[in-house]
């Protein structure tokens, strides 16, 4: 049985909205990308970023783990208060561990 993770397309989504922002603001502060050529027509500005089916399926199962592990840290915290929610304040405690370990 397969275990739950991300839709590709949305994680394909979020990709892609990022880096439309960071093209847009490279073209808003008018960085010089002439310097790296993709062909002999493009250049770096205007050449489309896609992502590779294989790494698209790592992302989403690095995210599932990500959020699993984030959600189990947690929950520990708060068990340990004698809360039976999770709140933001549990997941505040353990991100800095949680981003150094990934």
């Amino acid at each position: 049985m397969e275990e739950n993770t991300f839709d590709p397309e949305l994680i394909r989504a979020i990709f892609r909205g990022v880096w439309e922002r960071r093209g847009a603001e490279r073209e808003k502060n008018q960085l010089s990308e002439t310097e790296a050529e993709a062909g002999p027509s493009t250049t770096k500005r205007s050449r489309l970023t896609s992502v590779n089916a294989n790494a698209l399926k790592l992302s989403c199962e690095l995210l599932r783990v990500f959020v699993t592990e984030a959600i189990q840290r947690a929950a520990t915290i708060a068990e340990a208060e004698g809360s039976l929610k999770i709140e933001a304040t549990h997941l505040e405690r353990i991100l800095p561990q949680l981003l150094l370990d990934f």
